[in-house]
């Protein structure tokens, strides 16, 4: 299984904030936004993960991140010159997923739960058919809707409707089979001016290959693209971890549960950082 974070994107909707610099990088409370989706993944146990970014904005994720080397994974990079859909990330990341399955997080996308990650995402790396994940919301006009039948089977798919046939919203994470990438090729520019995600899901469920899986009320799922909901994400992450102690989507802490990386090697991060309370939470864990 290979991981696509799509950070690209100008940001309008968050500017004067993105003018300089891109959204995936401002801080969600004491970590930069992308640690979020790039959390999400290693917690999969996905460790060969490309970022897509804009040109301009490509050597900061570079500087932050670098090759992964340094938490266990391989990270590497593409440029998306502009913004062009969604589909765009399986075009420009074809010789990176190759025959893999893949899975697709949007960078400004934070799940949270202690269940999220094992009884929703794991489960369906490992599945045959490809996979879109529900989420109830109060405004499903915002978003991609997804109608369902009673049992829950997927009727139809609608993106951004006047009058939606259901709260489901889908979320900004997807799994796709490996021939994802000649189906985005096969697609035509919708009226926006971009390719649309939905072309694609649409296509698996044609032909009977789409799983929706839905997610409860008891996992956050939170898009940060506007200035109310960077705030309250930032909000939700400060309560959460200060309320326990714990951190949340602190990736070093991720790549050494996973085993990607020694203790000696989380200790050399955490002495870089000590001088601060997430250098201090990381080796503290080595305490514990």
């Amino acid at each position: 299984m290979k991981g696509i974070i799509l950070a690209g994107g100008s940001g309008t909707r968050l500017y004067p904030l993105t003018k300089s610099v891109s959204k995936q990088l401002l801080p969600v409370y004491d970590k930069p936004m992308i640690y979020y989706p790039l959390a999400t993944l290693m917690l999969a146990g996905i460790s060969d993960i490309l970022i897509i970014t804009t040109r301009e904005d490509n050597q900061k994720f570079i500087d932050l991140l670098g090759t992964g080397d340094h938490l266990g994974i391989n990270l590497s990079y593409e440029i998306q010159d502009k913004p062009g859909g969604l589909p765009e990330a399986f075009i420009i990341g074809e010789d990176f997923i190759e025959d893999n399955r893949v899975c697709l997080i949007l960078g400004d996308n934070i799940f949270h739960s202690d269940r999220f990650i094992n009884q929703h995402v794991v489960p369906n790396i490992h599945s045959k058919n490809s996979v879109i994940f529900g989420y109830r919301v109060r405004d499903p006009e915002r978003y991609g809707v997804v109608e369902v039948d009673a049992d829950f089977n997927i009727l139809s798919i609608e993106e951004k409707p006047k009058n939606p046939k259901s709260n489901y919203a889908i979320t900004g994470l997807y799994i796709f089979s490996s021939d994802v990438c000649q189906i985005a090729k096969t697609l035509t520019v919708s009226a926006r001016g971009e390719l649309e995600i939905v072309d694609i899901i649409d296509h698996y469920l044609e032909k009977d290959e789409l799983k929706l899986e839905l997610l409860g009320r008891g996992i956050a799922w939170l898009d940060t693209g506007t200035h109310e909901s960077l705030l309250d994400a930032s909000n939700f992450i400060q309560v959460l971890e200060n309320r326990q102690g714990l951190k949340i989507s602190c990736v070093e802490e991720i790549a050494h549960q996973n085993g990607w990386i020694s203790d000696a090697e989380l200790e050399s991060i955490a002495k870089s950082l000590e001088k601060n309370t997430y250098g201090e939470y990381l080796l503290s864990l080595l305490n514990n």
